[in-house]
Order: C-alpha cells, then structure tokens, then sequence
C-alpha cells in the first residue's frame, strides 16, 4: 500500500502530526505590586527628605531624580511586557504558519490529480493478470470441447469431490481390513504361527485380491467403453483377466486354508496341484464361506475403482484440469476485486480524515487568532495599569513630600502622569481571511468528496470488467 496514492499519503501524513497545544492565560503581564515596589524604591523616606529640603522648588516644571526613576521603572516594565507581547505574537504566527493550509491545498490538488490515476493503474494491473489466466483457462476448456468432439461425448465428466474421494478410499481401506481380519480367523487354525501367523496370511492375500480388482478397473476395465475397437478389446481383455484372477485367487485361499491344517510345510504345492486337478473340491464349509467372502470383497473394490473416476478414460483428467483453471480464475478475480476495495476503503479513510482536518485546522486557527486579540486587549490594558501604577508611586512620593515641605509645592504635582502608549504591530498580511479560508475549505472539500465519488465509480465499473471479463476476452 506504501506506493499507492503518494499524494493522498502525503497529505494523511501531515493531517497525522499533532499540533503544539497552546494554553490560554490572563497571567501574561502580572500586575505591579505598587506597595512593594513602593518600599523598594523607598518613596516615602525619600519623599519626607526631598520635602524637609523644599525640593524640587515650586518653580520646578521637570520631574526630580525620585520621579524620574519611578517612570523608568515604569518604563522597563512597559518594555519587558512588549518583548513579551512580541514574542507571544511570534508563537501565534508559528502557529498559524503550522496550519499550512496553502500547503494542505496544493498537496489535495495532487492528490486529486494522482489518487483517480492510481486506482486505474490498479485496475489495470489487475485486468492484465486475469487476461493470462483467462487463456489458460480457455486453452483448457478447449482441450476439453476437443476431447467431448472427439470422444462422441455429449455430457459433462463426473469429477468426485475431495470428501467423495476420502470416502472411497476409506471404503477400500475398510475392506482391506474387514477381509484381513475375517479372513484371518479362517486361516490361523492352519497357520503354525497362529493368530498372527492367520492374520499376516490374510493381509497379504486380502491386499493382493484387492488391489488386482483396483488397479483392474481403473486401467483396465474402464477401455470397454472407448471408442477404440482396439482399446475396446483391451478393455474386454482385462475384464476377463479380473474374473480370472479374482476366482483364481479366492479359490486358492480356499484350498490354502484346508491344505495349511494338515500340511504346514508342504502346503503351497499342494494348493497348486487342487487347482489343477480338483479347484472346486472344497470339503469344508468355512473353506467356501472363505471363497464367498474374498470374492465379495473383490466385487466391492472393483465397482469402487469403477466410480472412482469417470468411466469413460481420460476424460475426468481433463475435466479436472478444467476446474482447476477455473477455480484458480475465480480465486484471483475475487482476490482483485477484494484488493481493489481494501484500496478503495483505505483511500476514503484518509479523504475523510482529511476533510475533518481541514474543518479543524480552520477552527483552531479562528481560536489561534482569537487568543491573539484577546492577548493585544490583555497588553493594552497592562499599559493602562502601568499609568495607574506610575501614577499610585508618585502620589505616594509627592504626598511624603508635601506633608514634609515648608514651602509651597511645583504646580506640576497635581498633573497626573501621562505614559506614552505602545501600539502593538501585527504582521498579518500573509494571513487568511477567515471567509476566504472558509470558501477555500470548502472547496477542497468538495474536491475531496467528489474524488471518492470517482473512486467508487471507478471500483464498481472494475468490478464490472473483472466480472465480465469472458464476454470482453477476443475468442472466449
């Protein structure tokens, strides 16, 4: 997914980085302790010794040495709290500057312009791979119309299941050990060694019945019915082979079972000497319920080879093949389709975190702003306290001074002292208007939900094609 919609990607990542948090405080210029500061600078002592002294003269119009310190103190304060104004209105414009809203613009243009070609290289991709199965498939579906003309065949192949075959085969296997062990209890009385003796006798020959039916039918048998005369004799030829075999096989357990009691070690010629001469003679009733058993259990395993493919040879292979290509076509069209949504969702997702952001960033910079002019209100009215403070130190000085004065006061005592203001410059030329930056939201918003609109059309006409790829492929 890492080189999908790199633009979009872009873009998700930078919504992703998480903005400084900004804490809004009215504590940004502290007042002035005047009382403190009042005895710091120790107002009334000096006041109480300028006023013994009669000074300043009442021709005075200057402020003396005492007043001019309290207005540079005053001074310092106003310029520390503008340094500190300045430096808030520097956090705020790095703030903004963070929004970068001019660049969340041009990467959404990108990625509108990207994203829709993304997804459609995608889809091609993905037409591109189902093409080389679809031949393959249609080459295997033509070998099979081929084989049906050929062969005379007008009706589909009988392909047995996975659970179809295990049951079979498991049917096999049942009668192998069903004989085993029937055929065992017959043979153990005969057998020097026993039990076991009976039963590793019986396994082998109930194997050897078995499996002579097995391979029979399945490769042999099954010629009857091909359009070859000459594999059609064959098939006759092997039909004719298994009754042989499976007569002559459970007829020889037969004697076997009869001969091994009284001859143990000689038993084997002697079975072969009864078949020649005598291969009906059984004597013993349990000799032929022996015979009627094998020859059950051979019967079952050949009509169970019979149905374990199709009857007619070859054909099943092919049909096998068939849906083998078909299956791998259908599994990777739904694998596409499945990728497609996946890349479909995972593109939506981002665009609607996106568009969310976009909302958000607005509103923080509308409080960013805010803060901003509330912090200016905040630095004005500081001044203005400023001037009251100033004004509360020189009231204390000059009143020490005239309780301590024997002389008449300066006339500029009683003008209250006026604090040249500073006006605080905003550099906001780069910044957005707020209606400008709503109508351009808007904007990429719905270039944004327009782009997911595009998306979903482009994923189902994909679905579409992918699904009708046979009628789309030349020659299906």
């Amino acid at each position: 997914m890492a080189a999908r919609f790199d633009a979009l990607n872009r873009l998700w990542g930078k919504v992703r980085e998480t903005n400084h948090d900004f804490r809004a405080s009215t504590d940004v210029f502290p007042m002035l302790d005047t009382e403190k500061l009042g005895r710091t600078l120790e107002l009334t002592e000096l006041g109480s010794a300028a006023g013994t002294a009669n000074k300043p003269p009442k021709s005075a119009r200057a402020l003396d040495e005492v007043e001019q310190r309290i207005v540079s103190r005053i001074e310092e304060e106003k310029k520390a709290s503008y340094q500190v104004l300045e430096d808030q209105f520097k956090h705020f414009e790095d703030r903004l500057n963070n929004l970068d809203f001019e660049g969340q613009f041009g990467l959404i243009r990108q990625a509108n312009y990207t994203s829709l070609s993304d997804f459609k290289a995608e889809v091609a991709i993905g037409q591109n791979q189902l093409h080389g199965l679809r031949r393959d498939l249609q080459e295997v579906e033509q070998e099979l119309d081929h084989f049906k003309d050929k062969h005379g065949l007008r009706r589909a192949a009988k392909v047995s299941t996975a659970g179809w075959m295990f049951f079979k085969v498991a049917f096999l296997v049942f009668l192998l050990l069903l004989e085993t062990g029937l055929n065992g209890s017959f043979l153990a009385e005969g057998s020097a060694l026993g039990i076991l003796g009976g039963v590793t006798q019986a396994f082998t020959l109930a194997a050897l019945n078995i499996g002579c039916a097995l391979l029979l039918s399945i490769f042999a048998v099954r010629l009857v019915i091909h359009r070859s005369i000459f594999l059609k004799l064959l098939g006759l030829l092997g039909l004719g082979a298994y009754v042989c075999i499976a007569l002559g096989i459970n007829v020889a357990l037969a004697h076997y079972r009869e001969v091994s009691a009284i001859a143990f070690g000689d038993a084997g010629r002697q079975v072969m000497d009864r078949l020649w001469t005598a291969p009906l003679d059984l004597a013993d009733l349990n000799s032929w319920v022996l015979f009627g058993l094998g020859l059950l259990f051979s019967i079952l395993a050949f009509i169970d080879g019979c149905l374990m493919f199709d009857p007619y040879p070859g054909f099943g292979n092919v049909q096998n093949r068939v849906n083998k290509a078909r299956g791998w076509y259908s599994t990777e069209v739904e694998a596409l389709i499945e990728n497609l949504k996946e890349i479909r969702d995972d593109h939506n997702e981002k665009v609607e975190l996106i568009i969310r952001d976009l909302s958000q960033r607005r509103q923080e910079s509308q409080a960013i702003i805010q803060h901003r002019t509330r912090v200016t209100g905040l630095f004005k009215e500081h001044q203005n306290q400023l001037e009251r403070s100033a004004n509360t130190l020189l009231s204390l000085y000059r009143e020490a001074n005239r309780k301590a004065r024997t002389e008449p006061e300066p006339k500029y005592f009683a003008t209250p002292f006026k604090m040249e203001r500073i006006s605080p410059t905003l550099h906001s030329a780069e910044e957005w208007n707020d209606r400008e930056l709503a109508e351009r939201i808007r904007t990429a918003q719905d270039e944004l939900s327009d782009q997911m609109k595009k998306i979903g059309e482009e994923f189902e006409d994909a679905v579409s094609r992918y699904r009708q790829l046979d009628a789309l492929f030349p020659g299906a």
